[in-house]
């Protein structure tokens, strides 16, 4: 194993960023450290760290147009895209903020005579974020804002392909007063972060990966009795009803599938159309995605871009190949997309039709551009093949029946049930997942409780 981290570039394979390991003998010093920190946090008034934190999230958007183009070096966004994870972490981390006085109040049990008594809310101590490369800055802050709101430290393992990202939000914190020790980032190898769960210094750990990364959180967690939250994978389902504007549905499902490079855990992956609107829908997807241009995401112009790396394109490209010749139809010409080349992580977005699930691209997490289209004939067809999955993170119907929707919605085993919409997270609502998709929940004010312990004031009145 290497003793640095190196993270190389999609845009032309190069060697972007380089940082040493640090040693498994720093984290007895790193824990000490935020608990030390940590113990005089939880002891300021929320008010108080809500002004501190606000101010952490100002001075990180100030540097929108940096992270933007560190973004597209780092994993291959559009550089045209890069405001919109800047806002998006905004957004989640503003609504954390305003959210968390009511949500981290004393909860109130009623009176008794000659008694006091109350259930209050205390952080955790120290929590460890392990955060992904895809959406680096979005996905990181659904635990490390209310974490800190919640009074307790963070500790940060970025991805090797977004290190950088983690640099730039500890220094942007850390710049506008937050303590440097209360939020720590380490360079950290697999082991390095099993050691340091396994170290008893972490009271939480919030996860987001693969399910293969999930299970070895929680081999390390065993015997810590510790929380554990785990954002995983996902093989996200529409269905398309009858009822429903095929090329409203299309434009928005091509861009759910599609955007990031189709690189999304709650991106669309399969979808499932009502025969009546089949034709129509199909047509209007293909054009949508015609529309795209693969490039260099370092080109103003470039609405695709790579693939975080040639062995994550492979993969698709394997998927796709194999369905074709199980008996699949592939709609998109990759001769439209020059960019595209066997073995490099520029890759045509792709659409396949007469699929089934027998196909892996209609089981197996893509995490790429491409999507599967199948024909249904009524809603009990559909809700039966979008429940045909290892994972169940969000779905999604396109109808203008809200009632059919919710009725259908109670049917579909998932975290977030969408009308009209996929691909987002709603901060005002729980993100979860079922099945494989992972455990536990963050954002809303239901998000503070696993960040969070109940402790039981109990205070009987001597006269």
């Amino acid at each position: 194993m290497s003793d640095s981290l190196k993270c190389f570039t999609p845009v032309d394979g190069s060697l972007y960023l380089e940082r040493p390991y640090m040693s498994p003998d720093v984290i007895p010093e790193l824990v000490e450290k935020a608990r030390t920190a940590q113990a005089q946090w939880k002891l300021k008034p929320i008010s108080e760290r809500a002004e501190i934190l606000t101010k952490c999230v100002e001075n990180f958007v100030s540097r929108q147009d940096q992270i933007s183009e560190e973004l597209a070096w780092q994993m291959g966004r559009p550089i045209r895209y890069g405001a919109g994870e800047v806002g998006g972490f905004k957004e989640r981390a503003t609504y954390m903020i305003e959210v968390a006085e009511k949500a981290l109040a004393d909860v109130q049990v009623g009176e008794k005579e000659g008694f006091t008594r109350y259930i209050k809310r205390e952080p955790l101590g120290v929590v460890f974020t392990i955060a992904p490369w895809n959406f680096p800055y979005m996905t990181a802050v659904n635990s490390i804002v209310p974490a800190l709101m919640a009074g307790n430290a963070v500790i940060l393992k970025h991805a090797t392909q977004t290190h950088l990202c983690g640099e730039t939000m500890q220094s942007a914190f850390v710049e506008a007063g937050l303590p440097e020790d209360l939020f720590q980032l380490v360079v950290a190898t697999h082991q390095f972060a099993a050691d340091l769960i396994k170290s008893g210094g972490v009271n939480f750990v919030a996860f987001t990966g693969s399910v293969p990364g999930g299970a070895a959180i929680e081999e390390a967690a065993k015997g810590q009795f510790i929380g554990v939250g785990l954002e995983l994978g996902g093989k996200d389902p529409a269905y398309v009803r009858a009822d429903a504007d095929p090329q409203f549905a299309a434009e928005n499902l091509v861009d759910g599938a599609m955007f990031n490079s189709g690189q999304s855990c709650c991106g669309i992956e399969r979808i499932y159309v009502h025969e009546d609107v089949y034709d129509a829908f199909v047509e209007g997807v293909v054009n949508t995605v015609n529309g795209y241009k693969l490039g260099s995401p370092l080109d103003q112009e470039t609405t695709l871009g790579p693939c975080v790396n040639a062995k994550a394109a492979d993969f698709v490209r394997g998927q796709i190949k194999d369905a074709v010749a199980a008996g699949a139809r592939a709609l998109i010409d990759p001769s439209n997309f020059p960019m595209d080349k066997e073995g490099t992580p520029y890759l045509a977005p792709q659409v396949l039709v007469d699929v089934d699930h027998s196909m892996r691209v209609m089981t197996e997490e893509s995490f790429g551009p491409v999507v599967g289209i199948m024909k249904v004939g009524s809603d009990e067809e559909a809700i039966e093949l979008m429940n045909d999955s290892e994972f169940g993170l969000t779905a999604s119907v396109w109808t203008n029946d809200e009632a059919k929707a919710i009725e259908i919605g109670d049917q579909i085993n998932t975290g977030t049930w969408f009308m009209n919409r996929c691909d987002y997270l709603d901060p005002a609502l729980a993100w979860t997942g079922v099945k494989n998709s992972g455990r536990g929940c963050t954002l809303s004010s239901v998000g503070y409780e696993s960040l969070t312990r109940p402790k039981s004031y109990h205070l009987r009145h001597s006269v």
